[in-house]
């Protein structure tokens, strides 16, 4: 029998079944003939929360002339204003895994709602920039807090056969998000505008009373009943959840492998490093980082000054790429579970290295001072490429993957982690990229393309394809 002391030793993989099936059953799950109208709904509401995160995204770029005149600030406090967002999110990333552990996806999901309202409320009322960057950073630490339990949330509900697709939702909600602030900030004022903020958290906190708790984290926390009474919700009254329900359970566990489950120390930070947990770990960050450092927030933040090189209204600009990522996300999700995650990051990353090269290329004609008259079209047609490869995969599949792979047991404390690093990556990203810029127009881009060089080797080495699993297959595939 396994004891305490063999668990905290790693002499027992949590990600693998303590009792081997002898033969595997011929019998459907209820991931193939359950009702999944809980499933769709429960996955609407949570993906209000990736609204909200693209609706606060995209807040500061037509709200900006605004708030300035209004409040008379400066473009260095706007800046502040701007990048304090990515601070309050990296903050609620690190509280992120333990407050879904402690209260539930549910609760988390909750209390983020809650501090969103509060935040867009404050900068709604702001006569000053100290409450203005107050309700900025509010609205930062619940992004910060929705960009991991939302994936995770819909990743631990789905059958495995659709989880791709939905988890692909919030990626898609995110840019739909971002494209709405665009659209509605062209016609209303900033005040107003902050108001429209508030509604997808409103209708998420409203939803909440009418979805199911995730089953696997009820599980986690020996929950029983209830856990047994949401698989059912989810799966309809009708569907036979025999099989699924064992799985989750790690193949009906005697009760005194549940009593030692219950003693294992909580999972530390530097628990993620040890031998078991490593490769985990270098999946999960590894893609956060290429996510990020391929450049994706160097090309929008320079997006408005191409489009204009060209002569496109900014506006106009940023209302097209925004909608171009909300088709190609959606387009994505509809790929996500046949081509497979880690084939649609691998096409998706090599359109964003020719989206970096094409434009980096238009730079270099301009500095020479050569075809100046297609150099603007150059960069323009890199930079919808880019956006374009970006959200078919490089966007969506890191965030699948980081809510797939990792054991119930380290999910929080992983989670936390791989979601502070990407919100750091975007800050360092945002803020290297002028200083980068200012050394070479041109060697900046070819610099992320080298990045996507890296990410392409990075994947086809490490990576593991998670489509048609189920998570704990995943896992236990990871440790062998």
């Amino acid at each position: 029998m396994a004891t305490k002391q063999d668990i905290e030793r790693g002499k027992v993989n949590l990600a693998e079944p303590f009792i081997e099936r002898e033969k595997e059953t011929e019998v459907k799950s209820s991931s193939d003939n359950g009702d999944l109208g809980m499933v769709f709904l429960s996955t609407f509401v949570a993906v209000c929360g990736s609204f909200e995160f693209g609706s606060c995204m995209g807040y500061s770029s037509p709200a900006q002339f605004g708030i300035m005149e209004d409040l008379n600030l400066s473009i260095s406090k706007y800046s502040v204003f701007g990048s304090i967002v990515t601070i309050g999110a990296m903050i609620g990333a690190i509280t992120s895994g333990r407050i879904a552990d402690f209260a539930g996806r549910k609760g988390n999901m909750r209390m983020s709602s809650i501090v969103c309202i509060v935040g867009w409320f404050a900068i709604y009322i702001a006569s000053s920039e100290l409450l203005l960057d107050f309700g900025r950073f509010l609205t930062g630490f619940g992004i910060g807090n929705l960009s991991y339990v939302v994936p995770v949330y819909i990743a631990e509900i789905t059958p495995k056969n659709l989880r791709g697709a939905l988890a692909t939702t919030n990626q898609l909600f995110i840019t739909v998000g971002i494209a709405v602030a665009y659209l509605i900030g062209a016609f209303v004022s900033w005040r107003t505008l902050a108001l429209t903020g508030i509604v997808p958290s409103l209708v998420m906190l409203i939803g909440l009373f009418f979805i199911p708790e995730s089953p696997r984290w009820l599980a986690m926390v020996g929950r029983q009943k209830e856990f047994e009474a949401e698989l059912r919700a989810l799966r309809g009254g009708g569907a036979d959840i025999s099989q699924e329900q064992t799985e989750i359970q790690v193949l009906a566990l005697p009760p005194r492998f549940h009593r030692i489950l219950r003693q294992i120390p909580e999972v530390k930070i530097l628990d993620l490093f040890n031998r078991r947990n490593i490769r985990y770990v270098t999946i999960g960050v590894g893609l956060m980082v290429f996510q990020q450092f391929i450049g994706i927030n160097g090309i929008i933040y320079y997006a408005g000054q191409i489009f204009v090189s060209a002569g496109v209204s900014p506006n106009v600009g940023g209302i097209l790429y925004s909608s171009l990522q909300v088709v190609l996300t959606a387009f994505g999700a509809s790929l996500m579970d046949k081509v497979g995650r880690k084939l649609l990051f691998l096409i998706s990353v090599s359109g964003i290295l020719l989206g970096n090269l094409l434009t980096g290329i238009s730079f270099i004609l301009k500095e020479h001072h050569l075809a100046l008259d297609i150099a603007p079209t150059v960069a323009v047609v890199g930079v919808m490429v880019y956006i374009g490869s970006f959200s078919v995969g490089a966007g969506p599949v890191p965030w699948v993957i980081m809510s797939e792979i990792f054991p119930i047991n380290v999910k929080g404390t992983a989670g936390s982690l791989v979601t502070l690093v990407n919100w750091f990556g975007s800050w360092a990203v945002s803020y290297s990229f002028f200083y980068l810029f200012t050394w070479s127009s041109w060697g900046v881009f070819f610099l992320y393309a080298f990045v996507c060089v890296m990410a392409i080797l990075f994947t086809i080495v490490l990576v593991p394809e998670t489509k048609g699993r189920t998570l704990e297959e995943i896992q236990a595939s990871i440790d062998n």
